[in-house]
């Protein structure tokens, strides 16, 4: 299967995991899988910088680009997941005016030398068009572009049209948008749309429609033609516009690719209204698209929506490239043409996906929160056992476990900086025991420990068992310790014994000579010393009276 695009707004970009069949492992890799995708495009992720996390950053075999809203919180924000083994962008912006700056640079993307420029930004006079301030509309988070050798990719979450205060922010955003990917086509680049633009496009996009309309006063005409939908179906290719075309607007450039596979479908729809449950009714609209330049119409194989698929308001919507597609009159691969010059070559590849040079300055996995570290399943990811000769050869060496050295754990961010030079690892100290882990083993459960013996009793039955298997360790190895008698305290009760009985030898001379024929082994000897065995005894045992 070729390329698959899939855009959705996933209204907070946890809120699938709530949801079968993305509850059961609650991963992003795991959800790319299922939907089977190559370019992620969410919409809507509601969150900021500050809650960006590893899972969602450090996505295993994924890169990931973000618009994220500069001062709301829990509001908007776009991101554009690509999987690494099939396509890498070669340039990456955010925002649609070009008046942002890329990471850690004070010049903004309009203002970059050539070479590094996605390129088509709106002229001054169509940045004036519109009523808001251009630099306003990029504060929201609402727009990831990436660049690809076939394409320029559009990542969009559009301004809806819930409040009448915001209609100008809104047209403001459309006719910068417009301006961009129109200048754009007119550099000779192509175009790829998609996401949330929060216009349907014709009265067969929208389940209330007819009622809209009775409610507003409106004809078929005039339903078309209010402002966003008409500058919406200015770009379109069979787009309905009423009327004279507006100025710079005289032709179409776009193609609705879902609708171009399915053109008479009804209740197609992508969003549907929680607050009154209209998705069961399938009482929706489609707002959420996946477009392309007109030169771009025959490189598709399929495209959809995937209405069943739970975790939102808006369900998924995708279109599949072919295997080989006409570029300039060449049949070429399409990983030729989605990966930077050199990586691919005939869909064959030439070099690997770099995770040091070949992310762009704008990637997730460069903010500073994250730069220099990995995953928790990339760390213990099993790979491939090594050949024998290599694994003798490396015998002496730090050992290695997914692709992490033991010397570089210490220091993640030397990871960055470039690959490690295995050779130059000191071996380490001999007197250092480094216990090392076989690739082989990696992943796989620990086998249960040999024993070398039946069941051990109970404590406290029996002591062979411990007296069989001593313990070697540091430390504190068991009680014993505690309730043996000191020498301090035995010589002490030695002293106390021998006054005691010398007290009652003045007292009762009528004993003397009359002592048990023990009495040397349970009493202390004039020298005040008592054997061990009977000492022990006399402290343990309490004496009977006479």
């Amino acid at each position: 299967m070729g390329l698959r695009i899939t855009t959705w707004n996933v209204n907070g970009i946890r809120n699938p995991f709530g949801y079968q069949p993305w509850r059961d492992k609650r991963s992003f890799a795991a959800m790319f899988d299922i939907l089977e995708a190559d370019i992620v495009v969410f919409q809507e992720t509601k969150i900021q910088r500050k809650d960006l996390s590893d899972d969602m950053v450090l996505v295993p075999g994924w890169d990931c680009y973000f618009s994220l809203p500069r001062h709301k919180k829990g509001y908007s924000g776009v991101v554009i997941y690509t999987r690494q083994s099939v396509c890498a962008p070669i340039r990456a912006e955010e925002g649609i005016t070009g008046l942002l700056c890329p990471p850690n640079s004070s010049t903004n993307f309009s203002n970059l030398p050539e070479e590094q420029q996605i390129g088509g930004y709106p002229t001054p006079a169509q940045l004036a068009a519109s009523a808001v301030d251009a630099t306003t509309l990029d504060a929201e988070g609402r727009s990831v572009v990436l660049e690809f050798p076939a394409f320029v990719l559009f990542g969009v979450y559009s301004p809806a049209n819930r409040d009448e205060t915001r209609d100008d922010f809104r047209l403001g955003f459309l006719d910068v948008l417009d301006a961009r990917i129109r200048n754009l086509i007119a550099m000779g680049k192509r175009v790829f749309l998609t996401g949330d633009l929060n216009i349907s496009r014709e009265e067969l996009d929208a389940a209330n429609a007819e009622v809209s309309m009775r409610k507003q006063g409106l004809t078929g005409l005039e339903f078309v033609s209010t402002p966003a939908r008409r500058l919406f179906n200015h770009l379109l290719e069979g787009g309905k516009v009423f009327g004279e075309r507006d100025g710079g607007r005289e032709h179409s450039v776009l193609w609705d690719i879902c609708r171009a596979f399915h053109p008479d479908r009804k209740g197609m729809f992508t969003c549907w209204e929680q607050k009154v449950n209209a998705r069961p009714g399938n009482c929706g609209a489609r707002i959420d698209y996946v477009l392309c330049s007109l030169t771009m119409k025959d490189w598709f194989s399929d495209s959809n929506i995937q209405e069943g698929l739970m975790g939102s308001d808006h369900c998924p919507v995708y279109a599949v490239m072919k295997d080989a597609i006409f570029m300039d009159g060449v049949e070429r691969d399409f990983r030729d043409v989605m990966n930077p010059p050199g990586m691919f070559s005939g869909g064959k590849r030439q070099r690997e996906y770099s995770a040091t040079s070949d992310p762009l300055p704008s990637s997730g996995k460069l903010i500073p929160e994250f730069f220099g570290r990995r995953n928790i399943r990339d760390m213990f990811a099993q790979k491939p056992s090594l050949p024998q000769s290599q694994s003798n050869g490396n015998s002496n060496k730090v050992a290695e476990v997914s692709g992490v050295t033991a010397a570089n754990q210490g220091n993640s961010t030397a990871e960055m900086l470039g690959p490690i030079d295995e050779t130059a690892v000191e071996p380490c100290d001999s007197s250092v025991r480094v216990p090392t882990i076989p690739l082989s083993a990696v992943g796989q459960k620990r086998s249960a420990p040999a024993t070398t013996g039946s069941k051990s009793t109970k404590r406290g039955k029996s002591v062979s068992a411990t007296a069989a298997a001593p313990m070697t360790g540091k430390g504190q190895q068991s009680l014993k310790g505690f309730f043996k008698p000191s020498a301090a305290l035995i010589s002490s009760v030695a002293s106390a014994i021998h006054v005691r009985e010398v007290t009652q030898t003045s007292l009762n001379d009528d004993t003397v000579g009359r002592a048990p024929a023990d009495l040397a082994e349970t009493y202390p000897a004039p020298d005040g010393h008592m054997k061990a065995a009977s000492l022990e005894s006399a402290i343990h045992t309490p004496r009977k009276n006479s």
